[in-house]
């Protein structure tokens, strides 16, 4: 008797095992496709993050390393022969791994500490240095790029002796030529092939040293010069006559200490800035008569809060791509003139930044291991960058250090240029970098 769907009988022997291999079959089947799958999103994985499952995160697992860079292991330094006391490594010490030597870490800049640094520099980053100078310290703070001309102005170090600026003269403005720059980006010299402009702004921006757009002109943090020229926000036109506005020199009658460094949220496209003691600890700025503090101004209201302290020294600062978090450096190690203390903050911390513009869960983002963090930038991935005393240092959102744009000196400040470009200042000498990562969109700071 033929069974039908109906049947009730139970199958025969020949029917049960028939039964018994297609359900092998098909369990076989759905096997093989699951660990086809697997297979996959494994690939998958490698592709996009350049790992494999033995590489356990080791930078360049699987990936090529462009010319320029190269790979730094961690676990090669964990444990060293020899660890030297204080007095002899330090904050002012870079750091050279062991088996790599001077000559490598310049020749090969970028320095890849994780495979998230690929993303960064891309296939094939380039590093041009384009200016030069013997002693004087043109190369300084307020990197901003105007995109109308397509320049990127920057300041000259305000208190540095080598540059007699501070209490005797003031620091100045200069621009260069971002076409310029890169007609020579594949050059690793180009000192002389980049015309260096000074700019004269009207009437002078005093000690200029951070800077940022603002409505489609430039915002300057302007240190003030001894009793009588207090610290300053300053609106200058980036076209000539190259004139200037003050837009705020004061907290209710008192004078700032030595204004430092600029940020405007995305979000509410309000001002924020950092007052700190240099102008006074290069001896330029009397003793202070505030706290050193975190600034905001609503330019609607005129109002300006304060929104954050505690600091030893608030440097730079700059916001993540949605203006939800905001950076802000403390170099608190370097006291200027009166030295170094090498237990007070090299850090960067972040703030949560609420809708109402005010900060909150402050939280300790990185310690960084060569002179302090200066300039602080996201590109449009949110990776944070900071000036520091090998040059640019890159994290990823969560804290993590994945890489260095190695220079072997001090870059206090640095822009992005739009996409795949930056300009570093590194006090003596001025750059030009390619590289796959791209800056925040400058329109949303206009």
């Amino acid at each position: 008797m033929t069974a039908t769907a109906s049947s009730k009988q139970p199958p025969s022997r020949v029917g049960q095992e028939v039964t018994h291999l297609r359900n092998k079959n098909t369990l076989a089947i759905a096997m093989l496709s699951l660990s086809a799958a697997l297979i996959a999103l494994a690939a998958g994985l490698v592709l996009r993050t350049g790992s494999n499952p033995s590489s356990h995160g080791v930078a360049g697992a699987s990936l090529a390393v462009p010319p320029l860079a190269q790979v730094i292991d961690q676990r090669s330094f964990n444990v060293l022969p020899t660890v030297l006391p204080p007095a002899q490594s330090n904050g002012t010490t870079p750091f050279i791994p062991p088996g790599i030597d001077k000559d490598s870490l310049y020749a090969k800049p970028f320095h890849i500490y994780d495979n998230e640094f690929y993303t960064v520099i891309g296939s094939n980053p380039t590093l041009a240095l384009i200016a030069k100078s013997d002693k004087d310290p043109l190369f300084h703070e307020a990197v901003v790029w105007y995109k109308p001309t397509d320049e990127v102005f920057f300041v000259q170090n305000a208190g540095a002796n080598d540059a007699g600026t501070g209490l005797n003269k003031s620091a100045i403005i200069q621009k260069i030529s971002l076409a310029e720059a890169a007609k020579v980006s594949s050059v690793g010299n180009a000192t002389g092939r980049v015309t260096v402009t000074t700019v004269p702004s009207n009437p002078m921006i005093v000690n200029p040293n951070g800077a940022t757009n603002y409505r489609g002109q430039l915002l300057f943090a302007g240190e003030g010069q001894g009793d009588d020229i207090p610290s300053a926000l300053y609106i200058m036109n980036p076209r000539e006559p190259y004139n200037t506005t003050v837009l705020v020199n004061n907290y209710f009658g008192r004078q700032f200490s030595s204004l430092n460094d600029i940020g405007i949220n995305p979000r509410n496209k309000d001002v924020y800035f950092t007052d700190t003691l240099y102008g006074y600890l290069q001896d330029f700025r009397p003793a202070p008569g505030l706290r050193n503090q975190v600034y905001r101004l609503n330019d609607k209201t005129g109002a300006v809060t304060v929104v954050a302290d505690g600091f030893t020294l608030p440097n730079g600062i700059g916001f993540s791509p949605d203006g939800r978090h905001v950076y802000i450096t403390d170099t608190g190690i370097n006291h200027g003139l009166f030295g170094f203390n090498y237990s007070d903050p090299a850090t960067i911390y972040r703030f949560d930044v609420k809708e109402d513009g005010t900060f909150e869960n402050r939280k300790t983002f990185a310690f960084v291991d060569a002179g302090v963090p200066d300039g602080v930038k996201c590109d449009s991935d949110g990776n944070v960058y900071a000036g520091c005393g090998d040059g640019v240092q890159v994290w990823n959102p969560s804290g993590k250090l994945i890489g260095k744009i190695y220079l072997g000196g001090t870059s206090a400040n640095f822009q992005f240029a739009g996409d795949g470009r930056m300009v570093i200042c590194a006090e003596t000498e001025l750059y030009y970098a390619t590289l796959a990562a791209s800056g925040a969109v400058v329109e949303d700071q206009m």
